[in-house]
């Protein structure tokens, strides 16, 4: 078998799944675990916003999508030159990775005939079934189930040991200039954790607020977890954000690119590092990589 992957999620969950050696190609944004480009072809490259501020980032993906420019790109010649008999994408999120419809078109032009599977999860419990939808597609359905398994099993644990306690209100900023709410399956780990997310909606799409509302949803905690962003620039997003947010709020930064916003096995590592975030007796602290509080 040969597996293109063109999000970084499905890379993580093929490497999930202990099938790294059918993983034919990848996309530029795919580095988890370390380093999946090395020895193998990038099908999709994309925006190079390498130093730009949010609202920079933003100015330029919205003038692009307004264009009708491509944010990510598709190299044919990679993509015949590995032949893929099964090719995971998405439709999800047009910011996020390459649509569906475009893998699909490229697959018509190349004379291809590899199976197309789209993951589109909405909600925590749609992640994982993405997992077990990759393991059927890649001939691994019992591995997969297992997988599942044992993520499922963490979750429980999380919320066993949460289970008394009163739940924080909790605010997650997907994007911070402008502000954007978070949205898709990030509520569930909030929930999961157990928080209540507040001024979001469970499996809805991230969407653009304001300072103001923010503040008059309360939040007890806000957790900044700008999307594609590792600790370090969430931390930096975390700090100039604080001015605009609530001040009885503890403010956290979080691996939003490892924890968050990627729907894969690591979710639940991110719902064990939000707990250890709203629970901190309860639970084991999370690694100094995954979270850090601001304020």
């Amino acid at each position: 078998m040969r597996i293109a992957s063109l999000l970084p999620s499905a890379t993580e969950i093929v490497y999930a799944l202990g099938l790294e050696a059918d993983l034919a190609g990848v996309t530029f944004e795919c580095d988890f675990p370390p380093d999946p480009r090395a020895g193998r072809p990038v099908l999709v490259g994309g925006l190079d916003t390498h130093g730009l501020e949010p609202a920079a980032i933003d100015t330029l993906v919205r003038a692009k999508i307004a264009a009708g420019d491509d944010l990510y790109r598709l190299d044919e010649d990679a993509f015949r030159g590995m032949d893929p008999t099964l090719v995971l994408t998405q439709d999800l999120c047009r910011v996020c990775a390459l649509p569906a419809g475009e893998a699909s078109a490229a697959l018509d032009r190349l004379g291809c005939s590899a199976e197309v599977l789209t993951l589109d999860p909405h909600t925590l419990d749609e992640v994982l079934s993405t997992i077990v939808a990759v393991g059927i597609a890649a001939g691994v359905a019992d591995r997969a189930v297992d997988v599942v398994g044992g993520l499922t099993a963490r979750l429980e644990a999380v919320s066993s040991a949460v289970a008394s306690r009163p739940k924080p209100n909790v605010f997650v900023l997907e994007w911070s200039d402008p502000p954007f709410i978070a949205g898709h399956w990030v509520p569930d780990l909030v929930t999961a954790a157990g928080g209540t997310p507040v001024h979001a909606e469970r499996g809805g799409r991230s969407v653009p607020t304001d300072w103001a509302t923010i503040a008059a949803a309360d939040p007890d905690i806000v957790v900044v977890s700008p999307c594609g962003f590792k600790l370090d620039a969430a931390a930096e997003q975390a700090a100039a954000a604080i001015a605009y947010l609530p001040e009885r709020a503890a403010v956290w930064a979080i691996d939003a690119d490892g924890l968050m916003v990627r729907p894969g096995p690591r979710v639940v590592d991110g719902v064990e590092a939000l707990a250890s975030i709203f629970h901190p007796d309860l639970v084991p602290e999370a690694s100094d990589t995954a979270v850090r509080r601001i304020r």
